[in-house]
C-alpha cells in the first residue's frame, strides 16, 4: 500500500501543483482558469482553484496516508466532474479523449479508501485507518456529493 499510496497520491498532487502553481510544465491558475471558464465553470479561476488544490492536497493526503478517506473523496469528486465536463462525450478509451484514465484515478483512490492506507501511514491509529466498506462509502458518498455540487452551479 505504501508503494500505490506515495506514487499515485504523489503524482495526483504534482498535477494539481501544475494547476495551481504552475509548476512541472503545468499552466498555473489564470491559463488554468481560463480553460475551467471555458468548459463552464464560473468563475474560472476559482473553480480551477479548487479542482487543482483537491488533486494536491487529495494527492498528498492519500501519499501520507492521511484522513484517506477525505483524501479519497476529493480525488473522486474531481474525477466525477472531469468525467461529465470533460471526457464523457468521447467514450471509454483515453486514445479518444475517453473516461479511462478518470475512472482509473477514482477507482484507485476509492480502493485505497477501502483497503486503508496500511502500516505505514499516519492514519494507521485512527478508526477510519483500517479501511472497510464504511471508508469507501463515505469517500465515494462525499465526493460524488461535491462533485453534484460543482456540475449544479
Amino acid at each position: 500500500m505504501l508503494l500505490i499510496r506515495l506514487t499515485f497520491g504523489l503524482l495526483m498532487a504534482a498535477h494539481g501543483a501544475q494547476k495551481v502553481f504552475g509548476l512541472f510544465g503545468g499552466r498555473g491558475l489564470t491559463a488554468t482558469g481560463k480553460g475551467f471558464a471555458a468548459l463552464g465553470y464560473h468563475p474560472g479561476k476559482l473553480f480551477a482553484a479548487i479542482g487543482g488544490l483537491s488533486e494536491l492536497l487529495g494527492g498528498l493526503g492519500l501519499a501520507l496516508g492521511l484522513l484517506t478517506p477525505l483524501a479519497a473523496a476529493a480525488l473522486i469528486g474531481i474525477m466525477i466532474n472531469v468525467m461529465v465536463t470533460v471526457t464523457g462525450a468521447h467514450g471509454l478509451w483515453e486514445t479518444a479523449g475517453g473516461v479511462e484514465y478518470s475512472v482509473c484515478i477514482a477507482v484507485v483512490a476509492l480502493a485505497v479508501a477501502a483497503i486503508g492506507p496500511g502500516r505505514l501511514a499516519a492514519d494507521r491509529y485512527f478508526p477510519w485507518g483500517v479501511g472497510g466498506w464504511k471508508q469507501a462509502a463515505f469517500a465515494l458518498g462525499l465526493g460524488g456529493l461535491a462533485a453534484a455540487i460543482t456540475l449544479s452551479l
